[in-house]
């Protein structure tokens, strides 16, 4: 698919991005062009992998004309820039907009302008059901995503999306936040143990983008089926996997967090197809004929739940210990801990 392709991802310096790079450097790809405004992170990455291939691009998705210069010429467009710390957007709300969903509209803009095959935006569970403005601004993002999607020739440029839960060991996730009390014996903050999360691997999020690079039609979100875990059993299985004793200190629910996670409202849910190991949720593709909407109803989506990490597949402490395990992060960091103990 990717074969003498130009793949453009922003918010490039990410984990997303470097997992993506992992992922493709070593395949057929013609570029992979990476865009984001920070530039010690890009040179760190430039360094690290030393691939010609691997092309660096600074400026900002607030501002449009640093995108056009790394536009030109692109096949494809992973769109994962984003404000993504909870408390950060609660606090600068306005930013939230600026990079998300303003940002969106530039980089869809764009790529349109520049006839970029197919554009991937990339949201999170905090999008369904939002209750903090980081959530509030990325359901604004597929919004728009979606809205562009209808307007488009889809001929010319194909817009659809993603949505996943949290991703294990990504920047600024709660497992290096444990590792690090952990290697500094301090307690381990829990803000409510019964709390559930999706757990998801940063392979599965690239593959997942694949999956919809694949199958996704104009304004679908594509869904990976998930498994969750409490918040105690992930504190307890790192515990146990590091052999630590460490103090486990309840802290409680912190402003705009939730206890559990929504990957599909009710209403996505009962519009949702099924593909295996994924969900589609299609675009709305109703005009503006407003009697659609106040005239039109449908009993039925009462009968259908939304899909949470309360009611997905619960893990076991055994099985979230082998998920961990599956991490390249979490291998390292036990070859470490015990060379430090030695």
């Amino acid at each position: 698919m990717f074969e003498n392709k130009t793949l453009l991802i922003t918010g490039g310096t990410g984990s997303f991005g470097n997992a993506v790079a992992k992922r493709f450097l070593d395949t057929e790809i013609k570029e992979i062009r990476i865009f984001s405004r920070d530039e010690k992170k890009q040179d760190d990455m430039r360094k690290e992998y030393n691939n010609s291939k691997l092309k660096f691009y600074l400026g900002d998705v607030r501002d449009a004309a640093s995108i056009q210069n790394a536009m030109y010429g692109v096949d494809y467009v992973f769109h994962a820039a984003a404000l993504k710390q909870v408390p950060s957007c609660e606090f600068f709300p306005i930013e939230a907009v600026k990079t998300n969903i303003l940002g969106t509209d530039n980089v869809l803009s764009v790529a349109i302008e520049n006839k970029v095959k197919k554009v991937i935006c990339l949201s999170t569970d905090k999008a369904a059901y939002p209750i903090n403005a980081m959530g509030i601004s990325k359901a604004m993002m597929e919004k728009v995503f979606v809205a562009k999607s209808r307007v488009v020739d889809t001929e010319k440029t194909l817009i659809c999306g993603t949505r996943y839960g949290n991703v294990m060991a990504s920047r600024g996730s709660v497992i290096p936040l444990f590792l690090e009390q952990i290697k500094s014996n301090k307690p381990l903050t829990i803000t409510n143990p019964e709390m559930t999360r999706f757990l998801m691997s940063l392979e599965e999020a690239v593959e997942l983008v694949i999956f919809a690079f694949k199958n996704a039609k104009a304004g679908d979100i594509m869904v990976q089926k998930s498994p969750a875990s409490t918040v105690g059993d992930l504190a307890l299985a790192l515990k146990e996997l590091f052999n630590v004793e460490n103090e486990i200190q309840i802290i409680g629910t912190r402003h705009g967090e939730k206890m559990f996670e929504t990957l599909l409202t009710k209403e996505e849910a009962f519009v949702a197809e099924e593909y295996n190991n994924y969900f589609c949720v299609p675009s709305d593709t109703r005009d503006l004929y407003y009697e659609k909407y106040f005239s039109e109803g449908n009993a039925e989506i009462e009968k259908v739940a939304e899909y949470n990490s309360n009611n997905t597949k619960r893990l076991t402490l055994y099985e979230v210990k082998q998920k961990l395990l599956q991490l390249d992060y979490i291998q390292e960091e036990l070859a470490l801990w015990e060379k430090r103990k030695y």
